[in-house]
Parts: structure tokens; sequence; C-alpha cells
């Protein structure tokens, strides 16, 4: 069985979310939004959205903000609740590529252990700041997994089986806020996940909100790259096998 929902964890995207929602509504396929903490006006957006698609979209609410990663776990518990197979994780502020979705859903019906990771192919709106900036992270990925298996951690525009999620949900704290997508992704692939790499356009708004904070989420992001440093040193053995064992990395 594959039964697929999009996950749109949404935190004050009161101008972007309804046609990020009316595009996703468009290739058949249920959508579910995390609320985390918005302001009473996206509030009222969210909830008209689901009020005016009844039974394709599902509206769960933190009261107060909790980050991004805690959003994106909130829907993993419903979404294994209401026996969804596999979630397609996209941001609510517009910059990915909603175009894409059927791609990511078919390669994740064709592979349905693997993640289907996407990596980003930016326009000219890209900050260069940031596009350098993620580099360091590209790096550390990789030293921490012994692997070039996964192109890009930090496109939150995935594809994960659910039942893998929430099995490492119970047996392991998992970043909260702008450190989830990399840290999640690095797990599972120390699980034994196969990650599929697939392009997919980003942009970035004129007009875009961004809720990355400077000092917070690189300190958070500093303290979850040394925690997985150490942990893949407790794991060089199984990982060096799994190369000595020829496994295919996909997507590459």
């Amino acid at each position: 069985m594959f039964k697929p929902c999009v996950l749109i964890p949404v935190y004050n995207h009161e101008h972007a979310i309804a046609a990020v929602v009316q595009a996703v509504l468009t290739h058949e396929v249920d959508c579910v939004l995390v609320d985390d903490g918005s302001s009473a006006e996206c509030a009222r957006v969210l909830q008209d959205l689901q009020v005016a698609t009844p039974g394709k979209v599902t509206l769960l609410r933190h009261d107060i903000n909790q980050g991004k990663g805690a959003a994106v776990l909130t829907g993993f518990r419903y979404a294994a609740q209401a026996t969804y197979t596999h979630v397609l994780q996209i941001d609510a502020d517009g910059q990915h590529c909603v175009a894409d979705v059927p791609q990511f859903l078919a390669q994740a019906k064709a592979h349905p252990q693997a993640v289907i990771a996407g990596y980003p192919v930016y326009d000219e709106s890209v900050p260069a700041i940031r596009l350098y900036a993620r580099y360091l992270t590209h790096v550390w990925v990789w030293i921490n997994t012994l692997s070039l298996a996964i192109r890009d951690s930090m496109c939150g525009f995935r594809v994960y089986p659910v039942d893998a999620v929430i099995a490492l949900m119970a047996r392991q704290d998992i970043g909260r806020r702008m450190n989830f997508d990399t840290d999640i992704l690095v797990r599972l692939y120390w699980g034994g996940a196969v990650v599929i790499n697939l392009p997919t356009r980003v942009a970035y708004p004129m007009d875009g909100v961004s809720h990355f904070r400077v000092w917070r989420d690189n300190a958070l992001i500093t303290v979850m790259h040394t925690k997985l440093f150490f942990g893949m040193l407790l794991r060089i053995p199984s990982l060096l096998a799994r190369h000595w064992r020829s496994e295919p990395e996909a997507g590459q």
C-alpha cells in the first residue's frame, strides 16, 4: 500500500500558504498543515483553508511556537495514526517547486523504504551568503556519514517513509528547530536508509519571510554537528561495512 500525504509546517506564512496548498491539492494528495503557534491572522487563513477543502486539508495546531522540527514531528505522529505510509515535507513560504510533487511521490512509491531528498537548483534570487554558507553543513554531513550519499541535507522538500521516522522518534531525540532537516536525515542514513537525491528548483521570493534566527539557530546547528560527529565515531565500523558491501548510493 502506498498512501502519501503532504506535510507543511507553518509559522506566520499567511501571505504564501494559500497558494502553496492550492498547488499541492492539484496533485490529488491529502495535505496536513501544522500551525506552529502562528499569529491570529495566519491562524484564520489556515482555518479558512481547512473549511474550504473538507477531507483534503487537515489542520493541527501548537498553542505556542515550538520550532519547525517540532511541527514536522507532530505531523508525523498524526500521519502514523491516520495510516499514511509516506510524508512529503514541503515548506510553507513558496520557495519549493510544488510541480515536482508527482516526481518525488513516484520515486517514493518505487522505493518505499528510501528517503527521497531534494537538492536545490537555485535561480538568481538566492542570497549568496546562504548559498556559500550551506556548503559548511554539506562537508560536515559528508564527514558524519563517511559518505557523499546526501547531496543536500538542508532542503526541506523530501519524502520520508513514516514507519522509519516513527521508529527513529521512539529511540532518539531529533532537532526541533532549524537543526531538524539535517539531524533527521543523517540519523535515518545511520539507520540504514537509502537516500535518493532529486533536483528541485528553489526560489527566494522578494517578500519571503525567514524565521532563521542567526545566533540561536547557528548555535543549535553547531551543537547538532558536534553530536553527530561523536555519533559517527561510534558508528565507523558499521558505516565502513556499508561501503564495503558496495551498496549503491542512490541518486548520485
